[in-house]
């Protein structure tokens, strides 16, 4: 759920929104997904979060079901594994900035996209703009929001995590 919320095409989740009822033949069904999303362009998306190794037979008929139940009105279908651990951590840390009071005051968050107009290490751009107590809740917001972009498939918090203002490519 919180890697829908960070999303920017996420403008609103439901949380086993529904259940599907139907016939396989041999017996009769049912499924609730585990999301219901509403997108920034008006689409909708069903989620359904299994990760591989615990996929069997029957959930594989369920995700199948739900995926031709949301063909048949028009909405999108989209079964998400398990997200890796380190991934999931650094998101989690994130999170707890997503409130639009860390991104302020925005003469920081201004200063912060100048710093990060090309790639630089994460605390060598704090360090830039001023006091890291003050600019890391303001540099973690901007990460949370996608405003400014981190590998978050390593250690956020290393010396050598760089940051770069989003649009930008980094080729490492």
């Amino acid at each position: 759920m919180i890697l829908l919320d960070r999303d920017p095409q996420v403008t609103a989740i439901s949380s086993q929104p529904f259940w599907l009822h139907w016939d396989d033949g041999r017996r009769q069904r049912r499924h609730a997904p585990d999301y219901f999303v509403r997108l920034a362009a008006g689409q909708a998306r069903v989620v359904d979060v299994r990760a591989e190794d615990d996929m069997d037979e029957g959930t594989r008929e369920a995700f199948a079901a739900t995926e031709r139940a949301c063909e048949a009105v028009g909405w999108e279908f989209e079964w998400a594994g398990r997200p890796d651990a380190v991934l999931m951590a650094n998101i989690r840390w994130l999170s707890r900035y997503r409130r639009a009071r860390s991104g302020r005051p925005a003469a920081l968050a201004e200063r912060l996209l100048e710093v990060f107009s090309e790639p630089r290490g994460l605390w060598e751009g704090a360090g830039v703009v001023g006091d890291r107590l003050q600019v890391l809740p303001v540099l973690f917001h901007l990460l949370w929001s996608g405003t400014l972009t981190v590998d978050l498939s390593g250690g956020l918090m290393e010396t050598g995590s760089l940051v770069w203002a989003k649009g930008r490519r980094w080729a490492g």
